[in-house]
């Protein structure tokens, strides 16, 4: 019976709450905040479309032989695509160069006519017009055979061109074609987008011009899965939506090889000129109620600070709270489990 009550007591004393002065040292480590010149920025979302597209069309008409791709597909470039009939053809350049050597034929016949007259005509066994009938036989076989040659080079071209290839690295945004389907010259067979060139086109308002830079990084967030990059402001698109007045951004990031267009994508653009603020790793922020605070290293002990957030720098915010200072230690681990005024034990400084 008394091990029972030893047991109930000791159950009911660790179910207690500890206080902050009663919570034994937490170990935590350190990054002292600095201060930069830089601009405030605020969150914009855009959507991811492919700065490079291409219609893909077929040189000469034809009949469709087959579709390598559907509508989603990677392609690397040099891939086949699309494939026509070549039967008819492989018909004609197999007839072209069987002329071709006909041609041959009559040209070293020429050429041994205008020998022997040559040597007849020196000793005066022969006319004039029949040695220059047998050169203009020979020239006009050489003229012949250099015209079928050509023809035949088209025919290969039509042949090797007969199989439609991809011009880059990309993925197939649309098939148009099928196979038994008849195409004319130029028709657009499959719409292919450059996945080296896959971007964000992102709106602002057209007053934050003066404050973005072509050529600046900025943060990027991809949202379906919260994925940090950064990117790189390329251009804006020369004409403003005509009711809002905004501008679309374009933003370069690196290649990224799950993406797809029209996903969404946050972007961190510059709202005002650049002024002092004090750099903190996000590492530091905390959440509570919503809000980012962070803890500080005051006299041994835990001091939580409320953060007020003006931009985004990648791994890093900047802030306008005035006692941020210089040399400021933060805590950027072990701050999960913080409580404010629980005593701290420094490992280190990260």
């Amino acid at each position: 019976m008394r091990i029972f009550i030893f047991l109930w007591t000791l159950i009911i004393l660790c179910s207690l709450p500890v206080s902050a002065q009663e919570q034994p040292p937490a170990k935590v480590v350190v990054q002292e905040i600095h201060q930069e010149v830089i601009a405030e920025n605020r969150s914009f979302i855009g959507l991811l479309v492919y700065d490079r597209t291409s219609q893909i069309s077929s040189d000469f008409s034809g009949l469709v032989k087959k579709v390598f791709v559907q509508e989603g597909d990677r392609v690397r470039e040099g891939d086949s695509l699309v494939s026509l009939d070549t039967e008819l053809l492989d018909k004609e350049i197999a007839l072209r160069k069987v002329r071709i050597e006909q041609v041959r034929l009559r040209l070293d016949l020429a050429e041994k006519n205008v020998g022997r007259l040559e040597t007849l005509l020196a000793r005066k066994v022969t006319s004039e017009k029949n040695y220059d009938d047998a050169l203009h036989a020979y020239q006009d076989a050489q003229a012949e055979i250099k015209s079928s040659e050509l023809e035949l080079e088209k025919l290969l071209i039509q042949q090797r061109k007969s199989i439609i290839k991809a011009p880059y690295d990309g993925v197939i945004l649309a098939k148009n074609v099928d196979s038994g389907d008849w195409v004319q010259q130029g028709r657009n067979l499959v719409s292919l987008g450059s996945v080296a060139d896959l971007i964000v086109r992102v709106p602002v308002e057209e007053t934050l011009l003066r404050f973005i830079t072509i050529g600046e990084q900025v943060p990027v967030t991809i949202n379906a899965f919260n994925r940090e990059l950064t990117g790189t402001i390329l251009r804006f698109d020369p004409v403003a939506d005509e009711r809002t007045k905004n501008v679309f951004l374009r933003v370069g990031f690196p290649f990224q090889e799950d993406l797809i267009e029209n996903m969404s994508a946050t972007v961190y653009a510059p709202i005002s000129g650049k002024r002092e603020l004090s750099v903190i790793p996000r590492d530091a922020l905390v959440k509570f109620e919503g809000k980012d605070f962070v803890y500080t290293v005051k006299e041994g002990r835990a001091a939580i600070l409320p953060v007020n957030i003006v931009t985004y720098l990648g791994t890093k915010v900047g802030v306008d709270n005035p006692y941020f200072t210089p040399g400021l230690p933060v805590v950027v681990e072990g701050n999960e489990r913080l409580r404010p005024d629980q005593p701290v034990i420094t490992a280190g400084e990260n």
